[in-house]
């Protein structure tokens, strides 16, 4: 038996807004749960926090009939050091006690987090996809079967929680997903759904920033939410149990977000790579991967053909990383999303969500298969 991470999320920075602060609220998460196991722990995050926060109660217990319900005789409370409540400081991480708490393959299971005083709501990441559905609601909920129908609405937000891990049998293991929003969004989910279909005992964690750069991050207020460079995130994200494979996709943003000063002052010209530049800047990532006895695999960075800011000279700068990744002896090997969703550069239009820049439902599920087969014909699987 072993602790392997089943679920994951990057610690990121929230969206600056005057309602950053919140007080007697009740975060809900409901997990799949890709093994069965008998104890739980999970992870708490303060990375980029710049206050400390009191999490006046966490709980777990199995998830209802509905994704906002849990199944109260199943219910404990999470401790710290035997302590119920926990004041976690700026920058800080924790982990809790081990629970005994019985997970099933296949099944859900709730964290409920309850904040009695004001909060600061600062480190966090929105993820999306089919197993991305999160509530929070007002008042102490955090043992309660059901959520008041006026009192709750749904989030996007993930806050602190940034690992749940299972102790569970030693053929299990988990491949991580690192990237930005494209992985943030719900390829990873669609990979897991599928690896379970096919019986394989592998979790898929994410670790993934909308807006995040392999070589820049900003630094005012208005853009800090598009999350600290890759290096950075590497270093404190990447302490995954039972992980030993981490898949890469990013590099899009270095591509796109530099537009000139005279169009806006946070994103100047000198912010854009060269390929040389990104590539080393992935070769950073590989160095650390190899410290971490991790194998690395890396995405081919994905059409963006008709995106507000595209030009010949960002899919030429695309074009050559690419080739780079297809070609190199320096990773594992190469996860080619960009060729099964490519129409001369743009996405296939069943691909398209809309903005030529992420991915429709029916591309992340393509992606989902494109990773996939990858991994099983380089044997991860």
């Amino acid at each position: 038996m072993k602790w392997v991470t089943n679920w994951a999320n990057a610690i990121s920075i929230a969206t600056n807004k005057p309602e950053q602060y919140t007080k007697n609220i009740t975060l809900r998460y409901p997990i799949l749960s890709v093994f069965d196991g008998k104890k739980v722990r999970l992870t708490f995050d303060n990375f980029t926090g710049k206050e400390e926060v009191t999490f006046t109660k966490v709980t777990i217990a199995k998830t209802g009939e509905k994704k906002e319900e849990i199944l109260p005789e199943t219910l404990k409370v999470v401790t710290f050091n035997g302590e119920s409540s926990l004041t976690l400081g700026a920058g800080k991480t924790v982990q809790s006690d081990e629970i005994e708490f019985e997970t099933s393959k296949n099944q859900f299971f709730t964290i409920n987090i309850y904040f009695k005083d004001f909060t600061s709501l600062r480190a966090a990441t929105t993820t999306l996809g089919p197993l991305s559905k999160f509530f929070y609601s007002l008042e102490d909920q955090s043992e309660a079967a059901s959520l008041p129908m006026e009192l709750y609405k749904g989030t996007e937000w993930v806050y602190f929680l940034s690992d749940i891990e299972i102790y569970t049998e030693d053929s299990n293991k988990s491949i991580v997903c690192f990237g930005d929003s494209i992985t943030a969004q719900d390829w990873p989910e669609y990979l897991q759904l599928d690896g379970l279909q096919e019986g394989y005992n592998v979790s898929f964690p994410r670790k993934a920033a909308s807006g995040a750069r392999i070589l820049r991050e900003y630094h005012s207020v208005l853009y800090e939410s598009y999350g600290l460079k890759s290096d950075t995130r590497f270093v404190h994200d990447m302490n995954v149990q039972g992980c030993d494979t981490v898949i890469v996709l990013e590099g899009i943003n270095d591509i796109i977000h530099p537009v000139g000063v005279e169009k806006n002052p946070y994103r100047p010209w000198s912010d854009l790579p060269t390929a040389k530049e990104v590539i080393e800047g992935y070769r950073v990532l590989i160095k650390m991967a190899r410290e971490r006895g991790l194998k690395i695999y890396f995405g081919t960075i994905i059409p963006f053909k008709g995106w507000r800011t595209y030009a010949d000279f960002r899919e030429d700068l695309k074009q050559e990383i690419n080739a780079w990744i297809r070609t190199t002896d320096e990773i594992d090997g190469y996860i080619d999303f960009d060729k099964d969703l490519d129409d001369n550069n743009a996405f296939q239009a069943i691909y398209d969500s809309g903005d030529h820049l992420h991915p429709s439902k029916q591309g992340y599920q393509q992606m989902a298969k494109t990773a996939l087969a990858a991994l099983k014909e380089y044997k991860e699987l």
